[in-house]
């Protein structure tokens, strides 16, 4: 065969079906091996299959039935999902629950269908996943729009909070941080060492309750520290 033409083809979807309700696992097997585009690249209990089994597999997808949204970390698979696997996961027979639905989003979960999801449903979302969508139900969409922006404001200090004390000296440091100046940069501006530099940023982050470089500017940009 042409190499173009074999490399034009579409890929087909490899899925792992890791169901735990057998009827609904049979179900599914039927139901996935119909569509020329998806093949079933493993399948099996959550119980009896191991997550190196699921990364054996090189599927793009999970489907799988089994999650527990107050202990999302109950099995490897949920257990920061996105840095163990690179497939992506959709979750079927849920709850039309919004804390359980964030709670999904947040173990790496980036499709969630309810109990009452069709066939259809299923492998719409299947190729939607594929290609690089997200899929959920339209009434829990905005939660997720809600739970950024709380987030986000949770996370910044509000301008007419008292405002962190810093020193001439950290002012400047912040301002070449927020320019995307790197830690040897910034030194080699400053005329201090890295490790000084370095030190001066985990002090900042602290006074300002910041996680990483880039909340530390935007709460200091809040609180008038930093003009653009």
């Amino acid at each position: 065969m042409d190499r173009a033409k074999y490399d034009s083809l579409p890929r087909v979807i490899k899925l792992f079906l890791l169901i735990g309700n057998r009827l609904l696992r049979d179900t599914l097997l039927r139901l996935c091996k119909k569509p020329t585009d998806i093949s079933v690249a493993g399948y099996g209990a959550p119980s009896l299959v191991t997550s190196s089994e699921i990364a054996a597999s090189q599927c793009d997808i999970v489907l799988t039935d089994s999650f527990e949204p107050n202990v999302p970390s109950f099995d490897p698979l949920f257990n920061d999902f996105a840095k163990t696997f690179p497939a992506e996961l959709l979750l079927v027979g849920m709850n039309d629950n919004e804390n359980e639905f964030l709670s999904a989003v947040r173990a790496g979960a980036s499709g969630y269908l309810l109990k009452d999801a069709s066939a259809s449903d299923v492998v719409a979302a299947i190729r939607a996943l594929f290609r690089g969508e997200a899929v959920c139900p339209p009434n829990l969409c905005l939660s997720i729009f809600k739970w950024v922006s709380e987030e986000f404001r949770s996370r910044t200090k509000r301008p007419d909070e008292p405002r962190p004390t810093l020193t001439l000296r950290q002012q400047q440091l912040v301002s070449l941080v927020a320019k995307g100046l790197t830690n040897k940069e910034i030194a080699a501006h400053l005329n201090l060492s890295e490790f000084t530099i370095k030190n001066h940023i985990h002090r900042i982050m602290r006074q300002v309750d910041a996680e990483n470089r880039q909340q530390v500017v935007e709460t200091l940009r809040a609180q008038g520290y930093l003009v653009n």
